[in-house]
């Protein structure tokens, strides 16, 4: 299965990621992909692997890539070995744009995990981000986008300490496993 995770810029995807990343890392139920963006200056706290833009088209060209979206500041792009690991039995997490979600459904078996937190917590993680635009950024970001008909998904409320995001992650991560288990 493919566990889509999804959410606002400032709520706290990437950090709460790695943390259940680092949780989860000897249980071979679960394989958090890199992300590839066409941005090698690119310093966020994901893992991900940076690429030119030459070089992403290249291999967007060559079939390297099973999903591929515009994002903020470029593109970015989940690698195509995914789909050995879903065929496997395996739970592939990626962090991706909500507008990305339908298309996956309709090639891979999934399931969402948004993290979200309060507007004003959204707000105050961009401005120390030094993001200049937190404000407005966080009342966009505010409205509810629905997951599209039919996909299951659970929410991570993200709202204290980040132990809390990831533990809460890391549990809606095993409930998505679990229910991709045939029987």
């Amino acid at each position: 299965m493919l566990i889509l995770v999804v959410g606002p810029p400032g709520a706290g995807k990437d950090t709460l990621l790695e943390g259940a990343r680092q949780q989860l890392a000897g249980d071979l139920r679960f394989r958090f992909v890199r992300r590839v963006i066409d941005d090698p200056r690119d310093k966020r706290i994901e893992t991900h692997e940076p690429l030119d833009p030459v070089a992403f088209r290249a291999r967007q060209l060559a079939g390297a890539f099973a999903l591929v979206w515009r994002g903020p500041g470029g593109m970015y792009a989940i690698p195509t070995d995914i789909a050995i690991d879903i065929a496997q039995g395996r739970a592939v997490v990626a962090n991706v744009a909500r507008t990305l979600v339908a298309e996956a459904a309709a090639r891979f078996p999934v399931r969402g995990i948004e993290i979200t937190a309060p507007p004003e917590t959204i707000a105050r993680r961009l401005t120390a981000m030094g993001r200049s635009d937190a404000v407005d950024a966080a009342r966009r970001h505010a409205r509810p986008i629905p997951m599209p008909p039919g996909i299951a998904h659970d929410i991570v409320l993200n709202d204290g300490t980040v132990a809390h995001g990831v533990r809460l992650l890391v549990a809606a991560l095993i409930r998505a496993a679990e229910a991709a288990l045939p029987g």
